[in-house]
């Protein structure tokens, strides 16, 4: 598996942290994204579980989202 696609989202009001996650989910299996708006934490999380992705709290501002293979 490779790395996860990094997206630098600091300073951006939501929604686009999310729309730039939503973007980077196109082309990999995991995202680690750096977003600093107060609610961007539970948009990525809901913009996870639409999809079927695992969503992570990795630190401040910094959040995992990954692709969940099928049983």
């Amino acid at each position: 598996m490779a790395d996860p696609v990094i997206v630098h989202a600091r300073g951006m009001k939501c929604p686009w942290p999310a729309l730039r996650a939503a973007r980077a989910m196109r082309d990999t299996h995991a995202i680690m994204i750096e977003a600093d708006d107060p609610i961007a934490g539970r948009e990525l999380e809901a913009l996870a579980r639409q999809h079927g992705w695992s969503f992570a709290i990795l630190g401040t501002h910094r959040y995992a989202l990954a692709h969940i293979a099928p049983d």
